[in-house]
């Protein structure tokens, strides 16, 4: 698809949510709260308000109760609210509080235990739940709702395409512009306008562009450093579209790569062919996880692969499951996840790929499609 064809389908959107949609979602949810102890749930995150309500706001409550929702919001979205939710959705604007203001509607009384989700909660808005819900128990719930949207439906998956799409497209548009005497943080600049000109919302996260030695750090930041020739150039970036998100890494050289990385390079690139042939519904991530970090460390680099192997993603760029050692989750059919092993040797740099899977019973369909040959400009 051409750059246009990318633009015009991205803009077009993708909706989130239809009624048949909405009302599984709820019945999956609702039907929870029994094995969960509670009588309601409070939602405060935004991917969870998004995902059970279609409301983009930032200061947003959910209440959900066995055959009611309830949107809580301040003044700010008092339109974009009612535009975004389901019909289904009763909005309450309050002033204040958001919690003050869902009690005083009613829609919190007689109840003796509500869940919420810890994990998204502010110290103050706990406090504020503890003293205005005096007469009913809080339970923590954290990743009550993560459990449902962690499997991703053919609305979410076409979106989640879409925004690989783009982060493909920008990738091979950076290439012509990777020449000694460009700075890092131009790169990174051209990769969130390239992006949103393509019709993505957003970011993913801040892009990340490092050069030379500073390709040894995972998570460096783009700064005023100038390539230079024979300079390892690694990019990681990722866009939104309709509220999913891609991330992707690749790692290039300019001009002729130092020898230490090209060998590097041909193992993250064996151990991320293992570990993507690994991946099925069913099997767990550490499994997974595992043949990779084989192949880094029966080369001698184990020491120098210092991250997990990858995460989930969807309306947060990093959710469940997680693929690490130390990981207790299993793949499931529709899961979308990044397999990105990196190998990093400081003071000399560092190489990591990283792709956007989609798994199925079968094995995994890619959804980021850029070259992972080694490429030299």
């Amino acid at each position: 698809m051409s750059p246009t064809g990318i633009r015009t389908r991205a803009r077009q959107g993708f909706p989130r949510l239809t009624g048949r949609v909405f009302r599984a979602r709820m019945l999956k949810v609702q039907s929870a709260f029994r094995e969960h102890g509670i009588e309601a749930l409070l939602v405060t995150r935004p991917s969870s308000l998004r995902y059970l309500s279609g409301f983009t706001g930032s200061n947003g409550l959910l209440v959900l109760r066995s055959r009611s929702v309830v949107l809580v919001t301040d003044g700010r979205y008092q339109v974009q609210a009612r535009e975004e939710s389901m019909r289904a959705v009763r909005v309450v604007i309050v002033r204040g509080s958001l919690i003050e203001g869902a009690v005083r509607t009613g829609f919190l009384r007689k109840l003796s235990t509500i869940g919420f989700d810890d994990s998204a909660v502010t110290l103050r808005m706990y406090r504020d739940m503890k003293r205005v819900l005096s007469s009913a128990s809080l339970k923590p719930v954290a990743g009550f709702i993560e459990d449902f949207a962690e499997v991703k439906e053919a609305l979410e998956l076409a979106a989640l395409k879409m925004a690989a799409r783009i982060s493909d497209s920008v990738i091979a548009q950076l290439l012509p512009l990777v020449r000694p005497g460009v700075q890092e943080c131009d790169l990174a600049s051209e990769i969130t306008y390239r992006q949103r000109r393509l019709g993505a919302e957003r970011d993913s996260f801040e892009p990340i562009v490092a050069s030379g030695p500073r390709t040894a750090m995972p998570h460096a930041r783009a700064g005023s450093r100038t390539l230079r020739e024979g300079d390892a150039v690694l990019f990681d970036l990722g866009c939104v579209v309709s509220g999913y998100g891609s991330d992707i890494t690749r790692t290039v050289f300019l001009g002729k790569p130092d020898p230490r990385l090209r060998k590097v390079y041909g193992i993250v690139r064996s151990a991320q062919d293992a570990a993507l042939q690994a991946v099925h519904a069913g099997v767990s991530a550490r499994a997974v996880d595992a043949a990779a970090r084989e192949v880094i460390a029966r080369a001698g680099y184990a020491r120098n692969f210092p991250h997990s192997l990858g995460h989930g993603i969807g309306l947060e760029v990093h959710e469940r499951p997680r693929l690490a050692p130390s990981s207790k989750d299993t793949l499931r059919a529709g899961h979308a996840i990044t397999i990105e092993p990196g190998i990093y040797l400081p003071g000399a740099g560092g190489v990591r790929i990283e792709d956007d899977v989609y798994v199925h019973d079968r094995g995994c369909d890619l959804l980021t499609h850029s070259p992972r040959e080694l490429i030299q400009l």
